[in-house]
C-alpha cells in the first residue's frame, strides 16, 4: 500500500504541475502517513544525511561563479576570441556558439546557466537580419548548452559523487575526452550543414589581430585550468577549490574588468540564493522519495531482476542508455539523476563497471535527454528566451540528438575515451 500512496500522490502532483521537488516531498510525506511512520524523519535525515555533506557546499559556489560571469561582461571576451578563433569557418556564429558554450561550461557547471549566457546572446547575433533561420540558431544552442553536465567542475557530476560514492576529481577528468569529442562532433555537424544551405562565414581575423583579442579573454579562459590544477595538485578539495573559483571570479569582475558595481553583486546574490534554494529543494525530494523506495525494497527487486537476466557489463550498459533515453521523454534529468540513478549504481558496480566510466556515461544521456524532444528542457529555455516557436526547434534538433548518441555510444563501448585521464592521473586503476 505504501509505494502505490507514493507513486499516486507522485504521479498526481506531477500532473498538476507541482514543481518536482515539492511532488516528491509530498509523495515522502504522504508514504510515511500511510505506513504509520514518524513524519519528523524527513527532517532529520535531509539534515543530518544529505546537508551534512561537506562537497554539496560546491554547488552554490559553483552557481555563484556562473552569475559573476555572466555580469560582468567575461562572455563579451570570450565571445570575441570565439569568433576569432573559429568565425571564419562556413556557419562560423555556430561554430562559435559550440565553443564559447564548451569554454563557459568550465566555469559554470551548469547546462541552464550556459543556455542563458552564451547560448542567448550567439542565438540572437545568429538571428540578426536573417542570416540563420532562427529555429536552427535556437537548436544549436540548446545543442551547445548540453555541454555543461559533461565539462569540469559540472554540478551534476558532484551529485552523481555523492549518488555513487565515487570521486569528484576522478569524474571531472574523466568528462574532458568526451566533452571535447562531443564539441568536435557537433561542429562537424555543422560544418554539413552549412555547406549544403549555404550558411555564411565571418570575416577572418588575423594572427595577429587575435592576439590581443586572446590575452584580454586569457583570465577567464585560465579558470578551469587554475580549477583542475588546484584540485589534483592536492591543493584544496574540490569544495575549497570552488571557494578559490568564486574569489577569483570576483576579483575579475572588480579589480581587473571593474564591470561589476555592488548593486549587480547584490543581483547576482540573490540570484544564487534562488537556484542554490531550488536545487536544494529538489535534492530533499529526491532524498525521502529514494528512502521511501529503498524502504518497499525496489532497488533490491531491481537489482534481482537485472542480475536474473545476466546481462554483460556491455548489454547492461545499452540497457541503461536505452531506459534513460526513454525516461528522458516524460521526466526532466534532475529527476532521473536523483531518484533513477540510485537504483542503478550498485547494479552496475556488481557486474564490474567501473562507476567512474558509468557517471560519464549518464552525464552523456543528461545531455541529450537536456535537448531530446518533447519534454528537453533546454529546448523550452532557449524557446523563451529567444521567442523561436518550439516547432521551429523540434525540426533543427534531431542533426545534433543524433551526433550526440553517437558519441554516447562510443563512450559506452570504449571505456578508456572517458578513463584513460583518470587512470594517468592515478585515480582508476589500469
Amino acid at each position: 500500500m505504501g509505494l502505490s500512496v507514493l507513486a499516486l500522490v507522485f504521479v498526481l502532483a506531477a500532473v498538476l504541475g507541482v514543481p518536482m521537488g515539492l511532488a516528491m516531498l509530498a509523495a515522502g510525506f504522504a508514504y510515511l502517513m500511510a505506513t504509520g511512520q514518524d513524519v519528523g524523519l524527513v527532517v532529520d535525515q535531509t539534515m543530518n544525511g544529505l546537508y551534512n555533506n561537506y562537497l554539496l557546499l560546491a554547488v552554490p559556489l559553483f552557481i555563484f561563479v556562473a552569475n559573476i560571469m555572466n555580469a560582468s561582461g567575461v562572455l563579451e571576451r570570450l565571445l570575441a576570441f570565439a569568433q576569432g578563433a573559429v568565425g571564419r569557418f562556413r556557419g562560423g556564429l555556430a561554430h562559435v556558439n559550440i565553443v564559447t558554450n564548451l569554454i563557459f561550461s568550465g566555469m559554470s557547471g551548469s547546462a541552464v546557466a550556459d543556455a542563458a549566457g552564451p547560448g542567448l546572446i550567439v542565438a540572437r547575433m545568429m538571428m540578426k537580419d536573417g542570416r540563420y533561420p532562427a529555429g536552427f540558431a535556437a537548436a544549436t544552442s540548446a545543442a551547445a548548452a548540453t555541454l555543461g553536465p559533461l565539462v569540469p567542475p559540472s554540478i551534476p557530476m558532484i551529485f552523481y559523487a555523492l549518488i555513487a560514492n565515487a570521486s569528484v576529481g576522478a569524474l571531472f577528468l574523466a568528462g574532458v575526452v568526451p566533452a571535447l569529442g562531443t564539441a568536435l562532433a557537433l561542429m562537424g555537424a555543422i560544418a554539413l550543414i552549412a555547406r549544403r544551405r549555404g550558411f555564411p562565414a565571418e570575416p577572418p581575423v588575423g594572427w595577429r589581430a587575435l592576439w590581443p583579442i586572446f590575452l584580454a579573454a586569457l583570465p577567464p579562459l585560465a579558470l578551469p585550468g587554475i580549477l583542475l590544477g588546484i584540485i589534483y595538485s592536492g591543493i584544496a578539495t574540490p569544495t575549497e577549490a570552488a571557494a578559490i573559483a568564486a574569489t577569483y571570479a570576483l576579483l575579475l569582475a572588480f579589480a581587473a574588468y571593474r564591470s561589476l558595481s555592488l548593486a549587480a553583486l547584490y543581483d547576482v546574490i540573490n540570484d544564487t540564493v534562488r537556484q542554490t534554494a531550488a536545487i536544494g529543494l529538489i535534492m530533499s525530494g529526491a532524498f525521502v522519495f529514494n528512502y521511501a523506495v529503498a524502504n518497499e525494497g525496489v532497488p533490491d527487486a531491481i537489482r534481482a531482476g537485472l542480475v536474473g537476466m545476466h546481462l554483460s557489463p556491455i548489454a547492461f550498459l545499452l540497457a541503461v542508455n536505452a531506459l534513460l533515453l526513454v525516461l528522458a521523454v516524460a521526466i526532466d534529468e534532475i529527476t532521473i539523476l536523483l531518484v533513477i540513478v540510485p537504483l542503478l549504481v550498485p547494479v552496475a558496480s556488481g557486474l564490474g563497471i567501473d562507476l567512474v566510466h558509468f557517471g560519464v556515461v549518464i552525464m552523456l544521456n543528461m545531455m541529450v535527454g537536456l535537448a531530446l524532444p518533447p519534454h528537453g528542457l533546454l529546448l523550452f529555455v532557449i524557446s523563451g528566451l529567444t521567442g523561436t516557436s518550439i516547432g521551429a526547434i523540434f525540426k533543427e534538433i534531431p542533426v545534433f540528438i543524433l551526433t550526440m548518441i553517437a558519441v554516447l555510444l562510443a563512450v559506452t563501448l570504449l571505456p578508456d575515451i572517458a578513463l584513460t585521464l583518470p587512470r594517468l592521473m592515478g585515480y582508476v586503476r589500469v
